[in-house]
């Protein structure tokens, strides 16, 4: 009988780790951003090249109002015009609907795109995907994107109370190489 429960386990285990491997790649730096045409939470559609020209702080999130998320949201509101003197822009990303978003940014009083990738194939494409079979989430995952659309930088571990900070200061390091 604990064979059994134990073969059970590391069934249950492998399947698991199937599932989050479904994820796909992450963008690697230097490439082409993946395209992606999202509503925010207003229900305005946007595309990767209505960001063209300015950098992008893409940030993927696991779910709406909940305590990391909002720290995070937060703080990159708070630090919006920092960010935008040096040129970004600010656009989250979950797989909540735009009900869900709208709540969230109306709550907060966040003035930047949220958008609600639905169908998760953004994320996925991101690599930024945490299939779990019937439970699916986006990682913490910030996508730094340049002027041009490729990727700049790419954040994987994510601490929400610095992570506003520290896009500042790798903003600040990558515009001093450009000019």
């Amino acid at each position: 009988m604990k064979w059994l429960i134990l073969f059970g386990l590391i069934a249950a285990v492998a399947l698991l780790v199937s599932q989050m491997a479904r994820a796909g790649e992450l963008p690697k730096v230097g490439e082409a951003a993946p395209d992606f045409n999202l509503s925010d939470q207003d229900g305005k559609p946007h595309q990767l090249k209505d960001f063209a020209g300015k950098w992008l702080v893409l940030y993927f999130y696991p779910k709406d109002d909940t305590p990391g998320c909002t720290q995070e949201a937060c703080a990159f509101r708070d630090d919006l015009s920092k960010l935008t003197r040096l040129g970004a822009q600010v656009a989250g990303i979950s797989v909540d609907d735009g009900a869900s978003h709208a709540e969230f940014a109306k709550k907060y009083h966040l003035p930047f795109p949220l958008l609600a990738d639905k169908s998760t194939e953004v994320a996925a494409r991101y690599g930024a995907l945490m299939d779990l079979g019937v439970f699916k989430y986006a990682k913490r995952y910030t996508f730094l994107i340049d002027p041009q659309g490729k990727i700049a930088k790419v954040y994987q571990k994510v601490e929400t109370s610095k992570h506003s900070t520290e896009i500042i200061e790798d903003l600040q390091n990558l515009v001093r190489k450009v000019d």
